[in-house]
């Protein structure tokens, strides 16, 4: 019960007092999330200086999931280097799909509250909206050329990208 306290708690307060849902000035990168399965759509904006994520923003519409986990996301990877946030994101998507060590868990701070998310398999596309979105943006987004990324699968059994 504790855990699913922390959870709501965590959940409701990035929902409505979310750090990092603005727009961004001048980012050096920008894509598109979207799932369609719930209606989640978010645009992630980040500034890459020297490898190093300096800042980061999103915006849009969504549930409460969406929107809370990308605003968790943005507060663990912003002053991180561009593959730390990408291990960080390897871990949150293994934690959603096989679960982690507690070490794993704990270097995803408040996002490891959302670890309860796969045993709902309707949510899981939401809570990983912003993670996928991320891996897009730094993998293919250097020139910070605007792309989308789904959550929608493409016959592969993965989830996949639209540019």
């Amino acid at each position: 019960m504790q855990n699913r306290t922390f959870y709501n708690e965590i959940l409701t307060e990035h929902n409505l007092h979310p750090e990092h849902k603005n727009k961004m000035i001048q980012p050096t990168a920008t894509m598109r999330g979207v799932n369609p399965s719930c209606g989640d759509d978010i645009s992630l904006e980040l500034t890459v200086k020297d490898g190093m994520i300096a800042d980061g923003a999103f915006k849009g519409d969504g549930c409460a999931i969406s929107q809370a986990s990308a605003d968790m996301m943005l507060e663990l990877i912003i002053g991180k280097t561009t593959g730390e946030a990408l291990q960080l994101k390897d871990t949150f998507m293994k934690m959603i799909r096989e679960g982690v060590s507690e070490e794993e868990l704990e270097t995803l701070e408040e996002a490891s509250s959302l670890q309860d998310i796969s045993h709902m398999p309707s949510r899981v596309k939401c809570a990983v909206l912003g993670w996928r979105t991320l891996e897009e943006i730094l993998k293919e987004s250097p020139d910070g050329a605007a792309k989308s990324v789904t959550t929608e699968d493409d016959g592969t059994g993965i989830p996949g990208k639209n540019s």
